[in-house]
């Protein structure tokens, strides 16, 4: 069974940074992408970044790029970090964890990924 398990959230002031861990219990060989979503309040789940897992290639969404990067474990490659810099108070919301298995090439989308975490909440406060 495939299990995401997130942690690292908190409650931090703006301008702080955090970094995010999420432990997977996926075979790596089997992963094509490895992603972080996150859903404030009252708002649709949106993309922040992806990890392809093969070659080790990031991609960002607009709102993070330059601010926020996305890493993984070098030695058990079972962990996917998101780290988070210059937060800002609407980065608050819960983050998620994602992993595609199946073929392709997106990654951007919710329905892009086969399996999810629990999540971990993110607070900014300005």
């Amino acid at each position: 069974q495939v299990q995401l398990v997130e942690s690292g959230g908190g409650l931090v002031q703006a301008g702080d940074s955090l970094r995010l861990s999420c432990e997977a219990s996926i075979h790596t060989l089997s992963t094509n992408f490895m992603g972080w979503f996150r859903q404030a309040p009252g708002k649709e789940r949106e993309f922040v970044a992806a990890f392809r897992w093969t070659t080790g290639s990031p991609n960002y969404a607009a709102a993070v790029e330059g601010r926020f990067t996305i890493s993984r474990d070098t030695v058990k490659r079972k962990i996917l970090y998101l780290h988070m810099n210059d937060l800002k108070p609407e980065d608050t919301a819960v983050y998620y964890c994602a992993a595609r298995i199946r073929h392709g090439s997106t990654f951007s989308g919710e329905r892009d990924y086969d399996y999810w975490g629990q999540g971990t909440q993110v607070t900014v406060s300005s």
